[in-house]
């Protein structure tokens, strides 16, 4: 499908995530919720699903909900399968003709309860076929319980379980590569993003994970400021230095063609996003340069093998 970008039309579109919300202040979660969101055409209807976490407990306080759209909280474990449900229900209910509004499916989930605790069920769904769109608002960790590491924790960062210092250079582990191990599903739609300013990429991806039949998986980082321990007013910046280091690359897998959405023109030091981020302060420690050495040399493997998959 073509897509248009039109700022100015998607911002005056009504807003589907209410304020009042209590996420923190300058969250990346946030903005990637309400761009995903705006993504559905004025007079469709929704129902969204949301695991465990960050979000859930900041959006909703049983009986109220910041969400405009029909919304279901499940456990951990359980997004995946609760929206599948749900899809399952309105074709039912459709082919009986007791429905016919048009409604889209839409779940959201952190890396916690999506690369972890809910892989299964996501797994599960996205493999039966349900015509349903699963959002992850990567942050690197299990923020809303302070700051353990999940396999979306990138090597080396401090966190409350993987602490920097004497005894640990931090997370010994390289993280998951969600995308490809979604991607391998065969599923029609999968794609890799944030957002460095107008946003388009987002909400581009985010309609065409939308409005592709079958299931859709997006990756979308959204970087959390008090875990990574830098300025709120920097996300943008935060966000641009991961894709043109190509830490974090922008590509789709779209019916099982790979494509990158954007190549920077000087591919930038690995050092240069990760500087400015508190969690990776004892990497530019004097005796640490091996490990941005091998960081470095990680995030290259992983670019090099995204270029030849999107050059086959």
């Amino acid at each position: 499908m073509e897509n248009k970008f039109d700022f100015k039309e998607l911002q005056e579109r009504p807003e589907r995530l209410a304020p009042g919300h209590r996420m923190c202040a300058g969250c990346g979660g946030t903005i990637a919720v309400r761009n995903v969101l705006k993504a559905i055409h004025p007079g469709d209807k929704a129902v969204i699903g949301n695991a465990t976490g960050c979000l859930e407990v900041s959006t909703f306080t049983y009986p109220y909900t910041s969400y405009e759209d029909s919304y279901i909280h499940t456990a951990f474990a359980g997004a995946g399968a609760s929206l599948a449900g749900v899809e399952t229900a309105y074709k039912a209910l459709k082919k009986r003709g007791k429905i016919d509004a048009p409604y889209k499916f839409i779940t959201f989930g952190g890396d916690g309860g999506t690369y972890d605790i809910g892989l299964q069920s996501l797994s599960g769904a996205m493999e039966r076929g349900h015509d349903m769109v699963y959002v992850c608002y990567d942050n690197g960790a299990y923020m809303n319980t302070g700051i353990q590491r999940s396999s979306a924790t990138p090597m080396y960062a401090d966190t409350t379980t993987t602490p920097a210092g004497s005894c640990s250079d931090g997370k010994p582990q390289i993280r998951k590569d969600l995308v490809a191990v979604m991607a391998a599903h065969n599923i029609p739609y999968t794609a890799q993003t944030t957002f460095m300013g107008n946003l388009k990429d987002l909400y581009v991806k985010s309609e065409k994970a939308i409005y592709t039949e079958g299931p859709a998986f997006l990756n979308i980082m959204a970087p959390c400021p008090r875990g990574w321990r830098f300025e709120a007013a920097d996300m943008a910046k935060i966000c641009k230095l991961a894709v043109d280091t190509c830490y974090w690359p922008m590509f789709e897998v779209d019916h099982g063609k790979w494509i990158i959405n954007y190549e920077p023109k000087k591919k930038l030091p690995i050092e240069d996003f990760l500087r400015p981020q508190g969690r990776f302060k004892h990497l530019f420690k004097k005796g640490n340069e091996h490990l941005l050495e091998l960081f470095q040399a990680e995030v290259d493997r992983r670019w090099e093998e995204l270029q030849a998959k999107a050059n086959m």
